[in-house]
């Protein structure tokens, strides 16, 4: 299968200090990949350098083989990748109809059908269109911002802490939509802090602590052997 999304000896400055060093990651087409680490192990300010809003950033990043470090977000997002940053960032005062077709802006041609697609993931989106998007659930939120980043139609979809703050039942909900993404021959890089949640359906896996990687390998190896994870997570820099 082709890596469709690499990033190669990356490093990530924040606020003069280093928080990822020397990073390497690769996202297959058609499958989920999986990013572990606690708090504060860099892989949110990873994130961000890959959607362009963070700048201080070396090395490569990669979609099907072009370049997009130093590039602006809207130029990330037309190279092919969406990212969904940590934190649900909607336009709350707009309804959820006007935060999707914002995000379908400069889409001439394929908007209506790429809305209709993307609806069709989340139908529970479709009974609320003329709601602001302050009245959703943080579920509802959630998908809001899964189907924003999906509605252009992504050759990456990088999704930050999927799980931040719902109820287990949602994350229940929201996973088999990303394997439908994945398996529709999107990359999904799955960044996540608690390791059961991204394994449960991914094929590789990383493990990010103290801005480096300490583990690369099959998500199916960490999930059978739990001390190898956690080993991983109590790595600290020396």
């Amino acid at each position: 299968m082709a890596e469709a999304f690499e990033i190669e000896n990356v490093n990530v400055l924040r606020a003069g200090r280093p928080v990822a060093r020397e990073v390497n990651v690769s996202a297959p087409a058609g499958e989920i990949t999986a990013l572990l680490g606690p708090n504060g192990a860099g892989k949110s300010s990873l994130s961000l350098a890959v959607s362009g809003l963070l700048r201080s950033a070396t090395g490569s990043i990669r979609c099907n083989g072009t370049e997009l470090l130093g590039k602006a977000p809207d130029q990330v997002r037309a190279a092919g990748v969406s990212v969904v940053p940590e934190g649900r960032r909607l336009l709350r005062d707009l309804t959820v109809e006007d935060n999707l077709r914002v995000a379908t802006y400069g889409q001439s041609g394929r908007s209506a059908s790429a809305l209709a697609d993307t609806l069709a993931l989340f139908p529970e989106l479709e009974k609320r269109l003329g709601q602001p998007a302050s009245a959703l659930s943080g579920g509802e939120q959630q998908m809001l911002v899964l189907a924003q980043a999906l509605v252009s139609k992504p050759k990456v979809l990088l999704v930050d802490e999927l799980s931040l703050g719902l109820a287990p039942i949602v994350v229940k909900r929201l996973l088999p939509t990303l394997v439908q993404v994945a398996a529709q021959g999107v990359a999904v890089l799955l960044v996540e802090q608690f390791a059961h949640i991204a394994l449960a359906e991914a094929t590789k896996a990383y493990v990010m602590e103290g801005g480096r990687i300490r583990y690369s390998g099959t998500a199916e190896e960490l999930r059978n052997d739990p001390e190898r994870l956690h080993s991983a997570y109590l790595l600290r820099e020396d």
